[in-house]
């Protein structure tokens, strides 16, 4: 399924840039784009100096590679960065739900806000596609997290409107990437050796992916999208109880309560959602519900090559029929333990 060569062939002679590109996806993706495609050029934007410094010395100064610091709350800076960029994957967010519980406006700041801003600099600078990367708890969000992801969205799907098809703006949404930077899974690994860990709740499901399945989503989007889609994957889930009992099967887990803003599972598809979306076997895709959207008639290819979504269906981590087998997901820790070493 896999097939980095035909996957990438669409970027080649193309200019890219990473907003968040130091961190766990961002670095990652840019790592397989540096190694596998023919990209003209491959921009890393993010705020941390340190963090650049790192992977510029671990790139070992690839030509190709052009590091710019910058925030997202800070529109002229984008607008400088995105100068000659073809295409803009939108990876940088505040992230950790108790922490912005705690901090709302920083979330507010950075997820939509800056969300705005990369936007409008794509637009302004006529960036051909901008691709968000969304999360699960965009849909009915409990947290403000994913309250700020879910207004994201909308500020990128609405966002064809002002650009009037001159920037494409889509995005991806999906759950949990085993091992990504602070996960549950990132924490576990580093304490294998622990005699007693914590666990909010046994009873707790989440989606989870690994990053080679996030990257083709991204792909996929990038080459598929005509701009206001929401592209989702048929992500397996797993109880958290199964991921501890992989992981650190000798621990003794000691069971702390859900903790403030966490859902006791999560959702990547929506009933309300499902009305407007298409299935197209690995993935979903939710189409933009205004007909005035100026990509609207391009959105029949999907009616096309897919079929509708039953319109009372919801694609839920407790209900969900994949389930993350115990040896898949070992096969994708022991790909992520070795990135971390």
């Amino acid at each position: 399924m896999w097939n980095v060569k035909t996957k990438l062939d669409f970027l080649k002679g193309k200019t890219i840039l990473v907003t968040g590109g130091t961190g766990s996806f961002g670095k990652n993706f840019i790592r397989l784009l540096a190694d596998k495609s023919k990209l003209k050029k491959i921009i890393v934007f993010s705020r941390d100096e340190l963090k650049q410094s790192v992977m510029q010395a671990e790139f070992k100064n690839d030509p190709r590679l052009r590091f710019f610091l910058g925030d997202v709350r800070d529109l002229r800076r984008l607008e400088r960065a995105f100068h000659g960029v073809d295409i803009v994957v939108h990876a940088a967010a505040l992230k950790q739900v108790p922490a912005l519980e705690y901090n709302p406006f920083e979330a507010v700041q950075t997820n939509i806000l800056g969300t705005q801003n990369v936007l409008d600099a794509a637009i302004n600078t006529g960036v051909k596609k901008l691709l968000f990367i969304s999360s699960d708890k965009a849909a009915h969000p409990v947290n403000l997290y994913g309250a700020s992801k879910l207004c994201a969205e909308r500020l990128i799907v609405a966002g064809n409107a002002y650009s009037g098809g001159s920037t494409q703006s889509s995005c991806v949404r999906y759950g949990n990437v085993v091992g990504s930077r602070g996960s549950i899974v990132d924490v576990l690994l580093r304490n294998k050796h622990k005699k007693e860990v914590y666990i909010t709740d046994e009873r707790m499901t989440r989606f989870w992916l690994g990053l080679e399945e996030a990257f083709d989503l991204v792909l996929f989007a990038l080459q598929k999208m005509e701009g206001g889609e929401i592209f989702i994957p048929k992500a397996p889930s797993m109880t958290v109880k199964d991921l501890f009992e992989n992981i650190v099967p000798n621990a003794k887990r000691k069971t702390i309560g859900i903790r403030p803003g966490e859902k006791l599972h999560e959702i990547l598809l929506t009933r309300d959602e499902a009305r407007h979306s298409i299935d197209l076997g690995d993935y979903y895709v939710v189409l933009p519900e205004h007909e005035t959207a100026p990509n609207q008639v391009k959105m029949k290819k999907y009616h096309a090559t897919g079929k509708k979504v039953h319109p009372e269906f919801a694609f839920e981590s407790h209900t969900n029929t994949k389930k993350l087998s115990n040896k898949d997901l070992m096969v994708i820790v022991e790909k992520m333990a070795a990135i971390l070493e």
